[in-house]
């Protein structure tokens, strides 16, 4: 049973006296409050007490000053361990109390902390911390050199389950290390994964809790108990980031992607200018919606009757495209606010990108006040297929499909246009999102979940302005539709180079990589991934289960692809004897059955055709990863049509798996690459990664979503 009023006591005395952090035995009243198991100890005012209470509880024990002006007492001289009789405890304390008034003479001591020392067992950290992004966080790893050389650290979003806990324990590098090693006893990770939990939900109960750590706690396989709290606390909250309901969010962005009458802003007549862009690419993209050009001087654009302001036009607008320069958009943007437009397309750039925060806060306050969501500024606009919309200044896009995504960079979005054009990948949105003043990952989210014309959704991210929200809705969205995320600034370098791009401060990557994790976000490692991921992943049927195996007309592509799909998590089936003889019935003597089946490069089409069919027969194959070898006997065009026929004629069985390909070869192997992704199997020239990349991220969300 928790004792929320202890722990209520305890922060109140402590903000009363102004401190920014618990002493020892406060941390303790805590730690019992919700059941997070510490040694026995007590505070001794004196010699003589120190030895009584050391003597009480048994020897050996550990002595620590008591300051709430000391956080760091082993750097001041007041931690002392393996103490074994009264004369050293009394020796101890004085000891302890002098080092202390050296270090710092202005210091209000309580006394020394008197406990019980533990030993044996392995030692592991459990903390929590407050991130700017994504609130608090609960953080396990192993203690020592692991956590503070090697930073084996594992994340999660506060509060976590059970589950979640328990798979922190297996998410850091020494994972092993708590399974016993050497002959030693495997620790009890229920009893670890509870004490997770239990710091979890305390910070979460308690936001002022900026920062806990136990450190070392001692785990062993009858339990895990703490022998050092540390808690910093700070009374100074800033106040939480405004957010629309789900229900607001959805009506807003509806209006902005699917608006019935569009205004361009800044339209111009003048080619060259954004404006004049804007409006071509709406008429010439097929948009069939209303548009109002909005210019101060001219009376049509481009055959269309011009407004000198958005006031000024008869009917009801959806969505305003801002194409002027920075310092004339506030006023702008009033006026759509009065005229009570639900969406503004802020193109302009020169706002916190350019130093200009103050410029951006202005209009954060003027869409703020009349409820107008903002997208931008700083960006090239977006497209929406289903509508024709192409509210952007970049080339008009039509090829329609259901991938739907978005980035924080132009360059970068240029990239997703350029992509999709030339593999002609269907896409149901491409959106900038550039400064993120308003509207940002979690919106689109929210969009394209209840959005039936999107089946996957891929994001560029330098930055998240609000992780725990962003965190919150990819975790029920991934449930449904795969969510890709490239997140840039990976690195430290990356980061710094972030943090000058769009005012994004690019935080720990480590806690991007755990809760992307944590809520089923599939994490792509480069641009080409993301754009790969974006275009296969929707290709490839839910995998049944986690049974994989490689078909190859080339052993060195085979070894290739296992190493491959170790690096993505993909299992590799363990071949049973009957199925190994069953492959063997097809294949030369001298090629090699077993995973990878090694049908040999000189085989002729029968040869593939055969081993395919029986790897999609086979109920208990759950994907097929195909090794294509360019041959005179089987050509590469000759490879592409019978797997597709093949794959075609199970499809007619109602038999269907996840095939990817990886070809090897001359030019001609490109034609064949093609031809196979026409028909539904994502295949790549040249490349072993790219084909079992896209089926492990299939993997990662199927899993996520609890379908295998």
């Amino acid at each position: 049973m928790l004792d929320k009023t202890v722990v209520r006591n305890v922060l109140e005395k402590v903000k009363a006296e102004g401190r920014e952090a618990l002493t020892a035995p406060e941390g303790k009243l805590l730690c019992d409050a919700y059941g997070i198991t510490v040694p026995q100890e007590g505070l001794a005012g004196s010699a003589e007490e120190a030895a009584s209470l050391a003597s009480e509880m048994g020897f050996p024990v550990v002595m620590k000053i008591v300051s709430p002006d000391i956080l760091h007492k082993t750097e001041a001289g007041g931690v002392i361990v393996g103490v074994e009789t009264e004369e050293e405890a009394k020796a101890g304390y004085d000891k302890i109390i002098a080092n202390a008034k050296a270090y710092n003479a202005k210091a209000d001591i309580s006394g020394v902390q008197v406990q019980q020392m533990l030993t044996g067992g392995q030692e592991v950290i459990i903390g929590s911390v407050t991130d700017g992004s994504f609130g608090k966080l609960v953080a396990f790893g192993l203690g020592g050199i692991l956590v503070e050389v090697l930073k084996d650290i594992t994340f999660r979003l506060a509060p976590v389950t059970q589950e979640e806990a328990l798979s922190m324990l297996d998410s850091v590098q020494a994972a092993d290390m708590l399974k016993g090693v050497r002959g030693g006893d495997p620790v009890n990770r229920e009893a670890l994964a509870d004490m997770i939990v239990r710091v979890s939900e305390l910070v979460n109960d308690y936001p002022e809790i900026s920062e806990l750590d136990l450190n070392p706690v001692f785990a062993t396989k009858d339990g895990a108990i703490a022998a050092d709290v540390r808690i910093v606390v700070d009374f100074a909250q800033k106040a939480p980031r405004h957010r629309p309901s789900q229900d607001e969010i959805v009506t807003a962005m509806n209006k902005i992607m699917r608006p019935k009458a569009v205004a361009v802003i800044g339209a111009s007549s003048e080619e060259g200018k954004i404006g004049n862009s804007v409006m071509k690419n709406l008429i010439n993209g097929g948009y069939k919606g209303e548009i109002y050009p909005v210019h101060p001087k001219a009376d049509e654009i481009l055959g269309y009757k011009a407004y000198k302001s958005v006031k000024d036009v008869p009917g009801e607008i959806d969505t305003a495209i801002f194409a002027i320069p920075a310092k004339f958009v506030p006023g702008a943007l009033t006026e759509c606010g009065e005229k009570g437009i639900p969406g503004a397309v802020l193109i302009p750039s020169g706002f916190a990108e350019a130093g200009e925060p103050e410029l951006q806060d202005e209009i954060v306050k003027i869409g703020r006040k009349y409820n107008v969501r903002l997208m931008g500024p700083n960006i090239y606009g977006f497209y929406y297929t289903p509508e024709n919309l192409c509210a952007t200044f970049c080339t008009a896009y039509d090829v329609k499909g259901s991938a739907a995504l978005s980035s924080q960079s132009g360059g970068i979005g240029m990239a997703i246009i350029g992509f999709s054009r030339s593999a002609q990948m269907g896409v149901s949105a491409i959106v900038g999102l550039g400064n993120k003043s308003d509207i940002d990952e979690d919106d689109l989210l929210t969009f394209f979940e209840q959005d039936d014309n999107t089946k996957i959704i891929a994001q560029h991210c330098e930055d998240l302005k609000d992780g725990r929200a962003f965190a919150e809705v990819a975790r029920r969205v991934s449930k449904k539709k795969p969510v890709v995320v490239l997140k840039a600034g990976r690195t430290s370098a990356g980061a710094k180079a972030a943090s000058s791009h769009t005012g994004a401060l690019a935080g720990n990557d480590k806690i991007y990589e755990d809760v992307f994790q944590q809520v089923g976000v599939i994490r792509a490692r480069s641009l080409r991934q993301l754009l790969e991921f974006a275009r296969g992943v929707p290709v490839l049927p839910t995998p049944k289960g986690e049974n994989v195996v490689i078909i190859t007309g080339a052993g060195g592509s085979g070894v290739l692809l296992s190493d491959a799909c170790v690096d993505n998590g993909l299992e590799l089936m363990s071949m049973p004897d009957d199925l190994d003889a069953a492959f063997r019935k097809f294949i030369p003597p001298f090629g090699a059955a077993g995973n990878p089946v090694d049908i040999t490069g000189g085989e002729p089409p029968e040869t593939y055709k055969n081993t395919i069919r029986l790897g999609l027969q086979d109920d208990r194959i759950h994907s097929l990863i195909l090794g294509y070898w360019h041959t005179i006997v089987t050509p590469p065009m000759v490879f592409a049509k019978l797997v597709s026929e093949v794959k075609e004629e199970m499809a007619a069985k109602g038999i269907e798996k996840p095939i990817v390909a990886s070809l090897a070869g001359d030019y001609e192997v490109e034609e064949a690459s093609e031809y196979l992704y026409q028909h539904g199997i994502p295949a790549y020239p040249y490349s072993t990664e790219l084909p079992v990349e896209v089926l492990g991220a299939k993997y990662k969300w199927a899993r996520g979503a609890g379908l295998l």
